[in-house]
């Protein structure tokens, strides 16, 4: 709002005040352009720390302190407990999927303990029985071959003992004819079969 100076003030001759239509106006006159008095800038406290506004002052934090409870306890408070809730309420199913990946990861380890222990000794056993019938077949086999050996062995010595048989027979024979040849060369006679046999006999028994 502007305030204005006195229409007879403007309207005044300037040759019967004496004075410029432009001069400066007086002491504590209003200026045109602002509508404010000379020196008012400089009057009054700070509004904040003006004590006629206290109250009002006073009023209005207390409304927007109960303005912001009211959004705390209505608004804000509710999301973040439903948000913690959400939370709470996650991790207690991943503490629970957790336990439960655990537990079967520890049925499967133990099934698989047991599983291997088995196997090994199903392996053990295979491998005892695997040798238990290859020694059983080795001493089939060395008995075997030491009975064929034996009988191998023993017709050897049947042969052995008739070729040494014939082997005598023929020398007697051979020595008796050698015996009577040499007699026929020596005495240029005969000699009877017989004495010649006897001769060889008795020589035999004694070499």
């Amino acid at each position: 709002m502007f305030f204005v100076t006195p229409a007879y003030a403007e309207e005044a001759p300037a040759a019967a005040t004496g004075t410029d239509a432009h001069a400066a106006p007086a002491a504590g006159e209003v200026h045109t352009e602002t509508g404010v008095a000379e020196g008012e800038h400089a009057r009054g406290p700070f509004p904040p720390f003006d004590s006629t506004t206290y109250a009002s002052q006073l009023l209005w934090l207390v409304i927007t302190f109960g303005v912001f409870y009211l959004l705390m306890q209505k608004v804000i408070a509710p999301r973040i407990g439903a948000i913690l809730d959400q939370r709470h309420t996650r991790i207690s199913q991943d503490l629970e999927e957790a336990g439960r990946l655990k537990a079967e990861a520890d049925a499967a380890v133990q099934t698989y303990e047991g599983e291997l222990a088995a196997a090994r000794a199903k392996s053990n056993a295979i491998g005892s029985a695997a040798r238990d019938a290859a020694k059983a077949k080795a001493e089939e086999e060395r008995r075997a071959v030491e009975a064929s050996l034996s009988e191998k062995i023993k017709a050897a010595e049947l042969r052995i003992g008739e070729i040494k048989a014939k082997a005598f027979a023929d020398v007697g024979t051979i020595a008796e004819e050698t015996a009577a040849a040499v007699v026929d060369q020596l005495i240029g006679g005969t000699v009877a079969k017989a004495d010649v046999a006897a001769a060889v006999a008795a020589a035999k028994k004694e070499a």
